[in-house]
């Protein structure tokens, strides 16, 4: 009897995954890493770590801004610089999970270690948080790489999509979860009330940091046991100090001849200026906010908003791209970001706030999962590491430049709202440049390499 009640279980697990696009089990378990990193970036980089940061381990300090800056920017130059090489060595070497996994422990052991920080650990918590962003930017380079070896071409788009709808369910259960605790520790059994020491006061939070840690760990066993290792040809395979000999020239070669890839080049270029607005938007809504004087409660009420509309709407511009394309789509979600910019500029309540929200969450995950799987779909399957390299070279790039193209405006104008504005300048030229895309032309390529 349980094991037909299991069967039945997973009968309907398989039915639910197909109806969203993953029909296979190694797509599954592929999409399943989103859902398992995805807590990293909600209570780590979005909602915990920075209050944590600016009131325990930076605790009286004057320098708590530039520090925690510093942290991000020379983590993710870290990965922009070593991404395409490494995404090189992993084609090469036939090891991208091996490479996947690596980064996976570096940052998982950083998360796991934030659980010991205390007051005045300020130099501990930007190595840890450094390394943590190390650990999930370097892992994307090789889990993006891995899509084009499990999925068809016409499956990209909606696996893509799924993968990131079940990102945002993820990140926003667990940071549920985090929240509940922290703000109710008496209903955990956790230590709460006058009186507590510092460890006790914060031991909530802590384990909040070590929750994503285990989180990020299990949920991504199923990739390591299901989705097999791209194969390399025996011929082609290389191993030790060739490998990376053999890397740096396969990556020096593939710079060289970008023009063959132009149209994927063109995209990449595209989506550095529309990601600049969508980095933008993310890091400095909680400036807006913070104007606003919205309770911190708000704030990260907010952020799990933008977790749970994401999901839905991550699926439906899947559903969207089947029907119009992912270029036209993603044409649609960066025209819904232009409202969004405008509704930053016009902004004078909490509701206007959470309408800021709603509409991140509605346009962000089909955006960036369309971006994904338009480029999977003209690069070629054999170089897809070296060229998921240079997509986070770009990506991480976006992380620092649009962010100080803001302070810029503001400082220059002296108003916040002309800052807001003249993010709306990011999507418009994005979306003109990825309008002069030959998607079809970039396929043929790509198709032409393999």
């Amino acid at each position: 009897m349980e094991h037909q009640v299991e069967r039945a279980r997973e009968g309907r697990i398989a039915r639910l995954a197909t109806a969203i696009g993953l029909p296979r089990p190694a797509l599954r378990a592929w999409a399943l890493y989103d859902w398992a990193n995805s807590a990293f970036f909600t209570t780590v980089v979005a909602a915990v770590f920075p209050v944590f940061y600016r009131s325990v381990a930076a605790k009286g300090r004057s320098d708590v801004i530039s520090s925690y800056a510093d942290a991000t920017s020379y983590s993710m130059l870290a990965v922009a610089l070593v991404g395409p090489l490494l995404g090189a060595l992993a084609d090469v070497s036939g090891r991208k999970k091996q490479f996947l996994a690596a980064f996976l422990a570096l940052g998982v052991s950083a998360t796991a270690g934030m659980f010991f920080l205390g007051e005045g650990d300020w130099l501990a918590a930007c190595w840890l948080f450094a390394l943590g962003n190390v650990g999930v930017a370097g892992s994307f380079v090789f889990y993006d790489a891995l899509l084009p070896h499990i999925a068809r071409e016409d499956e990209f788009d909606r696996v893509s999509s799924a993968a990131f709808g079940l990102g945002y369910v993820g990140g926003g259960v667990l940071l549920a979860l985090n929240v509940a605790w922290i703000l109710n520790p008496a209903l955990f059994g956790l230590p709460h009330g006058e009186g507590l020491s510092s460890a006790e006061r914060t031991l909530p939070t802590r384990l909040a940091f070590l929750s994503v840690a285990v989180w990020w760990l299990v949920f991504s066993i199923p990739l390591f046991r299901r989705v097999k290792e791209p194969e390399v040809a025996r011929d082609a395979r290389v191993r030790g100090g060739a490998a990376v000999l053999a890397a740096l020239a396969r990556l020096a070669s593939t710079l060289r001849e970008l023009r063959r890839w132009r149209q994927a080049f063109l995209f990449l270029v595209a989506m550095l200026i529309y990601g600049d607005g969508i980095v933008t938007i993310i890091r400095m809504a909680v400036v807006f906010g913070g104007e606003l004087n919205i309770a911190e409660g708000d704030l990260i009420l907010a952020i799990l908003l933008v977790q749970f509309v994401g999901a839905p709407f991550a699926l439906l511009f899947g559903r969207l791209a089947a029907r119009i394309g992912a270029k036209r789509a993603i044409l649609c979600g960066l025209a819904g970001y232009v409202g969004v910019s405008l509704i930053a500029y016009r902004m004078e309540s909490s509701a206007d706030f959470f309408a800021l929200a709603l509409g991140v969450g509605a346009v962000q995950g089909g955006c960036q999962a369309l971006s994904r799987s338009l480029f999977t779909s003209m690069v070629p399957a054999d170089k897809a590491g070296e060229f998921f390299g240079l997509f986070g070279v770009l990506d991480r790039f976006a992380s620092i430049l649009g962010p100080l193209l803001f302070a810029g405006v503001v400082e220059w104008t002296g108003r916040t709202r002309d800052g807001a504005l003249s993010i709306a300048a990011f999507f418009i030229v994005g979306a003109a440049l990825l309008a002069c895309v030959d998607v079809e032309a970039g396929r043929r390529a790509a198709r032409g390499e393999a």
